[in-house]
């Protein structure tokens, strides 16, 4: 069976626009904190403290944070696209997310001072990008995905 004659099913389009729309969110939320940096976090209700905490963020942080962004929000258009490519770009997005993790959890205070709200969400996008790079792959192995 040629790569040509195996439709997509329904549920690529689902979850394909779901995923660019969820990471949609992190392109925007990572653009505006670059572009109006601490208004747009107070307008976002950060407190003065975790402002604080997003902007003592290293350069290397920025870089991580914007690999896992951009990264998800590219995976999702390559899943769109039916690319197998979509996978491991996802999993390029999630240990970018993991590593945020690790220096918002173990390297700095960072857990304390964002509170539990931004660990359940943290879970939540963690979650969410295993679940699309498992999509993508079981999609790729039944040949939905070139």
């Amino acid at each position: 069976m040629s790569d040509a004659s195996v439709k997509a099913p329904w549920h690529v389009w689902l979850v394909g626009v779901f995923a660019l729309l969820f990471n949609a969110i992190g392109v925007f939320d990572f653009v505006m904190n670059l572009w109006q940096g601490p208004a747009y976090l107070a307008k976002a209700g950060m407190t003065p403290e975790q402002i604080a905490h997003y902007q003592a963020m290293p350069a290397w942080m920025m870089v991580v944070w914007a690999v896992g962004v951009f990264g998800a929000f590219g995976a999702s258009v390559l899943l769109l696209l039916r690319r197998a490519l979509a996978m491991p770009v996802f999993l390029v997005s999630l240990a970018a997310f993991l590593m945020s993790l690790l220096y918002t959890y173990v390297l700095t205070n960072g857990g304390a001072v964002m509170g539990r709200q931004m660990a359940i969400t943290s879970a939540v996008i963690a979650l969410l990008l295993v679940l699309f790079a498992w999509y993508a792959r079981a999609m790729a192995a039944r040949g939905v995905l070139r």
